[in-house]
């Protein structure tokens, strides 16, 4: 096939740009990305060899070399490991920026030159972090069990070169014209044999591959007077990583800076773990983990398409790098699980039914979220850093995992109206209950504000009970998931008949029922489309109406979340509920009990309907006809 000159798509010549321009620090940070995709270069192709026996390629000695240059100002990475065709190439190289760049952007240019060293691992830069340091990047590649390979080449300017390579060998070599030293801007000599130690033993000493580097050529020595020349001696290569498995130790035996450099290989991120999880399983299924808690949640933390973060090893042979091990609601935990005795040829679909998969699953699942609430026992700080970044992704199981939701609950914290930054943890919150309290009050909403502003609260903060403020999606959809927290039924203050006094406090008493009944009764008659009923309520103290629903029926902000996921659902009618003591209300009732024509009324009963939506922070139907009725009645009043 003949040479070929392509333009990256736009998502990749964006990203590219940003490589060169935009990230002023940990310059270093190429070589970590390319010796992890070696690596796994490396793992695929072991796997690969033990699972087709006929494949033919050589395994014996698969490795990492670094090639410095001094004099031709270059370094190659090459590994002799699965390799990659031509459709490969132009895939993952050409096309590897899919999502994600404008969000990078955005965060690039709100981080400080400090911070913006943190984004580079979130983003998944990889190999294009070769720009970084580079005015041209050659890649030759062959996949194993071909006879062909591919030769890339770019200087980052757009465009990159693509052709056959006939000779090349098995796996990769990445050759990179490294840019001139320049240490204002950290960019250091990657020829120097001295650098490339350091920054391999600093991010890669626990690579599972040998990472060698040639070794310079000793100098010629000069024969002694009489002696026959002597041939100068081959270099001889010098391994740079002691290849710990970590996974494999004893937690005393592993520093906390090899745990975050193991880490950050897994995860491809820049951050430091919150929190590390080392476990060894003996008896009946035998496995090993190490698992972490990130610091920051990744970009693609709420992406459909995102892969896990889970390794599967099978006695150190390299499985799958995103195993289905962990639930979706703890889909931000990274690390390693290294099993005993599945099949080196187990697949996604086997995963999903092995039995000691699942025992697994299990036991990690109870293992992490139980070090949440260790986290949150004693580390207060860390705990709300991992609220803020996992917190709406946590609870998520509360919906899809039964078993574990009281741990998880017990485990999370949740606004509420005793303090606008403290959230509570609801053991907190049980403890705080007034005298006769035996429920959780709760109400959902799309923000703090909004709930804040909610006519509904009114009672309760008249009366000093703490309500808890769910403003995140899930929340919706949780309350009715999970009916009770430590024998505490969750009650909704928007929801059914809610009793403050022991003695049904939002029935008004029957005289002042049998005043209005004839109000409520042309009231429902007339809002019909928009209500299932009206009836007087004590828990308003400020506002002259309120909408609340049946005990079991669907909040509006749960059936806007079900619209916008394209299902559709009916529109709920709720029940209009009326204050008997504020002025508005014994007005209309008065203007009403006045006259037997009562058709006059019919626009201020539509604009106590609508006044309850937007008091609650709702969305009104028809805005513009009832911004009519407004100026209709104010040009009434003032006339």
């Amino acid at each position: 096939m003949t040479s070929q000159v392509h333009e990256f798509q736009a998502e990749a010549r964006q990203l590219l740009d940003l490589m060169v321009h935009s990230i002023y620090s940990n310059k270093d940070s190429f070589l970590r990305e390319l010796i992890s995709n070696a690596s796994d270069a490396l793992d695929k192709l072991r796997l690969e060899g033990l699972r087709d026996k006929d494949l033919d390629a050589d395994i014996s000695d698969l490795h990492i070399r670094l090639i410095p240059d001094a004099e031709a100002r270059t370094l190659t990475i090459v590994d002799n490991g699965i390799g990659m065709t031509r459709e490969e190439v132009v895939d993952l190289i050409g096309t590897v920026a899919k999502s994600g760049t404008a969000e990078l952007r955005r965060k690039l240019a709100e981080a400080d030159n400090a911070s913006s060293e943190e984004l580079i691992g979130q983003f998944g830069v990889g190999f294009y972090s070769t720009f970084m340091v580079a005015d041209e990047v050659t890649l030759v590649t062959r996949k194993a069990g071909e006879t062909v390979g591919t030769r890339w080449a770019s200087t980052g300017d757009g465009t990159y070169t693509i052709d056959d390579a006939a000779d090349a060998p098995q796996g990769t070599a990445i050759t990179l014209a490294l840019s001139p030293v320049d240490t204002d801007n950290a960019v250091n000599d990657y020829t120097d044999r001295f650098v490339l130690r350091g920054l391999v033993k600093k991010y890669s000493d626990f690579i599972a591959w040998p990472i060698r580097m040639l070794g310079e050529t000793p100098a010629p020595v000069e024969p002694a007077e009489g002696e026959d020349a002597v041939e100068p001696a081959e270099p001889v290569d010098e391994t740079l990583n002691s290849q710990k498995a970590l996974w494999s130790k004893n937690k005393s035996e592993v520093t906390d800076e090899e745990y975050a450099d193991f880490y950050r290989h897994v995860s491809h991120a820049w951050d430091e773990p919150l929190e590390t999880i080392s476990l060894h399983a003996e008896g009946t299924f035998e496995y090993q983990s190490l698992l972490f808690i990130p610091t920051q949640a990744p970009f693609d933390l709420f992406m459909r398409e995102r892969s896990g973060g889970i390794h599967l090893y099978v006695k150190r042979v390299f499985i799958m790098d995103d195993a289905d091990i962990m639930p979706e609601y703890l889909r931000w935990v990274q690390g390693v699980v290294d099993a005993a005795d599945l099949s080196l040829n187990v697949s996604r679909e086997i995963l999903q039914e092995d039995r000691q998969i699942r025992a697994i699953r299990r036991r990690l699942t109870k293992k992490v979220i139980s070090t949440v609430q260790e986290i949150a026992d004693k580390r207060p700080d860390d705990y709300a850093t991992f609220w803020e970044n996992f917190g709406r992704v946590f609870k998520e199981g509360l919906v899809n995992d039964s078993d574990n939701a009281q741990a998880i609950l017990k485990a999370s914290v949740f606004a509420s109206t005793r303090s606008e930054t403290e959230p509570t943890r609801l053991a907190d919150y049980v403890t705080r209950m007034a005298d006769g309290q035996d429920v959780i009050y709760y109400m959902t909403g799309e923000s703090r504000t909004q709930l804040e502003a909610s006519p509904h609260l009114e009672a309760f903060a008249a009366k000093g009970i703490e309500v808890l403020l769910l403003s995140d999606p899930v929340d919706e959809v949780w309350v009715t998931a999970v009916p009770e927290f430590d024998g505490k039924k969750f009650v909704s203050v928007a929801k059914g008949v809610v009793d403050l006094d022991g003695d049904d406090a939002d029935t008004a008493d029957e005289a002042q029922n049998e005043e209005f009944s004839p109000l409520m009764d042309w009231l429902g008659e007339t809002l019909a489309d928009d209500v299932s009923s009206v009836r007087l309520t004590s828990r308003l103290t400020d506002s002259a109406a309120c909408l609340v629903g049946d005990e079991f029926s669907m909040t509006p902000q749960l059936e806007k979340l079900y619209r916008a996921s394209g299902q559709p659902v009916p529109h709920s009618k709720r029940i209009l509920e009326l204050n008997p003591d504020h002025a508005l209300v014994t007005s209309l009732r008065a203007k009403f009990d006045e006259t037997e024509d009562h058709s006059a009324l019919a626009d201020a009963a539509s604009l106590v309907y609508a006044s309850a939506v937007l008091a609650e922070g709702g969305e009104l139907a028809n805005p513009a006809a009832v911004a009519k009725l407004i100026a209709a009645q104010l040009t009434e009043s003032l006339s």
